[in-house]
């Protein structure tokens, strides 16, 4: 067994090495991770964004298109983030006019690159609400050197040589390639639009559906435009360029016929097509947990990857080399999680948590990554049958490292540790047999997709809905497994003789008060001694080992005092 692959895993967060290594935080990181005067007063409405990528000499020239509407009067300075090394060339300020044309007017910024940031004093009229800014740039971007764990921009070629390009920028940020406001809190309202201008010899794929293609003979050059019409992290708007051909297929799911496309590379066509047969097996499964598919009518996308993955929204990245598991591997080490393909199921499960229900603050991103980790139990448990799920997520308990709270800081673009994927997912696993009710369950995670639907949340948001909706005060579990390391201990004490129980938590937050279910009975259990009468059958559910099966704790049955 490679030990060594499971406990290395910093799995498909670029930021957490970094994180990790980085207790200080510097004037950019505040720039980056939180909301200040020349941020608040306004909210983005839509980008746009042209891009035109030259492989050899790994730049790209691009024009972005910012539509924004004016939250507040204060000052008109907007800040715009854009990472060194890229260059802005120019400004326009775009504003309607009376004759609803645009009026558009060269405007002075003032570039600060050593922060990864630059200023544009707007000078916008009072009566104005809504303008654009467009943005013209150019460079060489920073190119990723282990995508998607370190990334930026890919400059690859595929087993034939040819040219093959994408970018991978979860924790970089989105404005590692294009001008934005690279916020998580700030999604486009009303979508984005990406055109890629390449090559005639290569076809170039980006969010939701093509809407227009364009052949210049003369250059030997042709541009795709696509189009999202939902709101879009930043992170997940993402070109990918290569010797590309495409085939379709429909889903009838519960908002109708949702429409599935798969973009791959030629020689992997015959591949995909069957590997690709569990997209809509994965999709069932989600669809009756989390409800509707968020994106319908951006449609739903698999997309070859030059990488292992990335949840970039109707248009999911894809790199396991269409084999089961991760990369062959079962991260559980039960064999349940080699019967399905990992990249498949883990990165689409994130159009439901991470693309429809967003953090504001990636200091929060157990919210995406705790319920994703977690439909990887709810798919085996769908396939397999519900001891396969309680053993999968048992299993994957050996990537806990408990190295530092699952909730990172706040304000400074900074996620907090790995463990917001496996103990997360085993927090959730605990929460719901403390539930005891499937359906009620399931309702509460369609609830969350329907309350929170395209936008974006806090923990706390996620902690109340949940502590509401169950009927159960779980606060303190949270504070428990999101903002400590200790796993908590149950301490019982077993009179056969007598059929009595005594039990009680310890090695946890003060008030910790999670209760369990055994044998179908409910005990409340609190950091104090309890005792209560039991039958022979009740007792015999309190056995460590079964208990630490079913809930994310240490078990220890003691002697009396």
């Amino acid at each position: 067994m490679d030990w060594k692959f499971f406990f290395a895993i910093l799995f498909l967060l670029p930021s957490l090495a970094q994180a990790q290594q980085k207790s200080t935080f510097s004037k950019a990181d505040s720039l980056r991770g939180s909301l200040n005067e020349n941020r608040d007063w306004w909210d983005v409405l839509r980008y746009d964004l042209e891009v035109t990528p030259d492989y050899r000499s790994k730049s790209i020239t691009g024009k972005t298109r910012i539509s924004f509407t004016v939250t507040k009067r204060g000052t008109n300075r907007m800040q715009i983030d854009l990472q060194k090394p890229l260059v802005v060339d120019s400004v326009y300020l775009s504003v309607p006019g009376g004759d609803e044309n645009k009026v558009i007017r060269k405007i002075t910024f003032d570039r600060k690159q050593e922060l990864n940031v630059f200023y544009c004093d707007l000078q916008l009229p009072d009566n104005e609400k809504t303008a654009d800014l467009v943005v013209y740039y150019h460079g060489v971007p920073i190119e990723a050197k282990n995508a998607p764990w370190d990334g930026g921009w890919i400059w690859s070629s595929d087993s034939l040589g040819r040219p093959w390009m994408s970018v991978a920028v979860q924790g970089l940020g989105a404005s590692a390639w294009y001008p934005c406001k690279d916020y998580q809190g700030d999604e486009p309202d009303n979508g984005a639009s990406l055109t890629i201008l390449v090559p005639d010899t290569l076809v170039a794929v980006g969010n939701g559906r093509l809407v227009q293609r364009s052949a210049f003979p003369e250059t030997h050059m042709a541009s795709y435009r696509w189009e999202v019409k939902n709101p879009i992290n930043n992170y997940t708007i993402i070109p990918s360029i290569g010797k590309y051909v495409n085939w379709t297929d429909t889903l009838n799911g519960e908002q109708g016929v949702l429409d599935l496309s798969y973009w791959v590379l030629d020689y992997n066509l015959e591949r995909s097509k069957y590997q690709f047969q569990q997209a809509k097996q994965m999709l069932r499964c989600f669809e009756y947990w989390f409800g509707p598919y968020p994106f319908y009518e951006d449609s739903y996308k698999l997309v070859d990857a030059p990488f292992l993955g990335m949840e970039h929204q109707s248009a999911v990245a894809y790199g396991n080399h269409y084999r089961n598991g991760y990369r062959g591997k079962d991260l559980s080490g039960t064999g349940w999680g080699s019967k399905w393909d990992f990249i498949i199921v883990h990165e689409s499960g994130h159009e439901w948590f991470a693309n429809n229900i967003t953090t504001r603050d990636i200091a929060d991103m157990w919210v995406h990554e705790g319920f994703t980790n977690y439909s990887e139990t709810l798919y085996t448990e769908w396939l397999f049958g519900k001891q396969a799920g309680d053993e999968y997520n048992f299993g994957i308990r050996r990537n806990i490292k408990n190295d530092r709270p699952i909730i990172g800081p706040y304000g400074v673009n900074r996620s907090g540790s790995g463990d917001m994927y496996y103990k997360a997912g085993n927090m959730i696993h605990t929460i719901r047999k403390a539930i005891d009710d499937d359906e009620k369950f399931r309702q509460l995670l369609r609830g969350l997709n329907e309350t929170f639907r395209h936008r974006v949340v806090a923990t706390e948001d996620i902690e109340r809905y949940i502590t509401r909706k169950s009927g159960i005060d779980f606060s303190k579990t949270f504070d428990q497994y999101l903002r400590t390391t200790q796993v908590p201990k149950l301490e019982y004490r077993l009179s056969k003789k007598n059929n009595r129980l005594e039990y009680r938590w310890t090695n946890c937050v003060k008030g910790f008060n999670l209760p369990l279910v055994l044998n179908g009975k409910r005990y409340q259990v609190t950091t104090q001694w309890k005792r209560c009468s039991c039958c022979s059958a009740d007792l015999q559910a309190w056995s460590a080992a079964q208990i630490e099966k079913l809930y994310y704790i240490n078990a220890k049955q003691v002697s009396k005092p």
